[in-house]
């Protein structure tokens, strides 16, 4: 046993390593593969593609910990960029024969109310109604898309440049804008990320996100607020959400109700790939943003080397097949290890 416990120990070593490893393989590829990958202009493009996802999949970093999953986290996008559009355009008719208006920051913060209340009712779902998070969450997707459907009868609200008149004429920086030569956006989900972090590592609260997840009975018996904590993380999934819905309809100047689809398996994916665990009780916020990176670059690469969407849907759904059998590898191997160092005591 002792013979083969160093080269088990290094083969774990690089799975938990397997992300980074993953980035540097599919950077150098695409570095020789694709042409102008390493310019500038396509760095700060890959940047902002990688942020929405990074944010979508932080809150399902937090969701897949628990042990649960957020389907709905693609329809929240285009409901929250729909109520976004409405408002910079329309205001919110009272029925008096007047409309109330309301400046970027109200909007903003209207949107993120908007994104928490869809994971509000998730989380409703799922620990008051013992409804199972796949099936709750793949619900509020189909009424989320519809409600964003609804609210123009499926129609774009176009030009959301603001007005100077309704104090919404800053709303596009939101999307466009830019600090120190990094877009908003990045900035955004630094703050995001590292809040994340923080809540994860340092607080009790993350330690009760990762106590649900590794067992949750246990987790209860120990005086742990279960059903707190699911609520928790699937509000803040739904405020990740509402944030890439805000910066979408920013970032176009219009507003779509088909915006998002789809966004949930590259969240998910992102995640996975990021170690974190489907089975729950594992994952870090830095590794899904790496993860986030891998998404990104894959996508932008197999674009600028004119791979067909079609292609790229079937890669990115082999990708998430192959992070789950390696980190179910990973498990199985961490369990050898830790019976390796128990037979040698």
């Amino acid at each position: 046993m002792s013979a083969t416990s160093p080269s088990l120990q290094a083969l774990l070593v690089l799975l938990r390593l397997r992300t980074f490893v993953a980035l540097i393989l599919v950077f150098a590829f695409f570095a020789v593969m694709a042409p102008n990958f390493l310019s500038t202009a396509n760095a700060v493009i890959i940047s902002k593609h990688v942020a929405l996802n990074a944010f979508l999949a932080i809150g399902m970093t937090f969701v897949i910990i628990t042990g649960g999953i957020d389907l709905s986290v693609g329809s929240i996008v285009g409901l929250c960029a729909m109520v976004a559009g409405w408002l910079v355009l329309n205001g919110v008719d009272t029925g008096l024969g007047y409309a109330v208006w309301f400046n970027t920051w109200e909007i903003v913060v209207l949107v993120m109310l908007v994104g928490v209340g869809v994971g509000w009712i998730n989380g409703i779902l799922i620990t008051r109604l013992n409804v199972a998070p796949f099936i709750a969450t793949l619900g509020t997707l189909y009424i989320a898309r519809g409600a964003a459907l609804l609210s123009s009868g499926g129609r774009t609200f176009p030009n959301l440049s603001g007005s100077e008149d309704m104090g919404t004429a800053s709303f596009p920086v939101i999307g466009t804008g830019s600090v120190l030569g990094l877009p908003v956006m990045v900035w955004m989900l630094i703050a995001v990320a590292l809040l994340a972090h923080y809540i994860s590592r340092r607080t009790p609260l993350g330690r009760h996100v990762y106590a649900v997840g590794g067992n949750e009975r246990g987790a209860a018996l120990s005086g742990v607020k279960v059903n707190r904590i699911k609520m928790f993380v699937y509000m803040f999934s739904g405020f990740c959400a509402a944030l890439v819905g805000l910066i979408i309809a920013s970032q176009l100047q219009a507003a779509h109700p088909a915006t998002g689809e789809t966004f949930e398996l590259n969240a998910i994916a992102a995640a996975v790939l990021g170690g974190t665990s489907m089975s729950g009780g594992r994952g870090r916020i830095f590794g899904t943003i790496v993860g986030a990176f891998v998404i990104g670059i894959l996508s932008d690469g197999l674009i600028m080397m004119g791979v067909s969407s079609f292609w790229q849907t079937v890669i990115k759904g082999i990708v998430i097949i192959v992070a789950v059998v390696i980190d179910q590898a990973q498990s199985r191997l961490q369990a050898r290890v830790a019976l390796a160092q128990e037979a040698a005591r």
